[in-house]
């Protein structure tokens, strides 16, 4: 998972340099378009995967959580 997370940072980076870091591709999801957006919430999700498959159930399960009431909310 380690070398994912590099991989993303260096595509990332990459972004910033190319498009600056206010683009809306470069920024955080919840700061571009805001907490309740369906691409916010679609991340919010795939974080809770990412904590389960790191064996970090209670982030993982905050973030289903968070998820699932947001789009709800939808």
């Amino acid at each position: 998972m380690a070398e994912a997370e590099a991989m993303y940072r260096r595509a990332l980076e990459g972004k910033e340099k190319a498009w600056g870091p206010e683009h809306t591709s470069t920024l955080d999801t919840e700061k571009a378009w805001g907490p309740e957006h369906t691409s916010t919430l679609g991340t919010v999700n795939n974080l809770g995967v990412l904590y389960k498959d790191q064996g970090k159930m209670a982030e993982a399960e905050a973030m289903y959580r968070r998820a699932l009431e947001g789009k709800e909310k939808a």
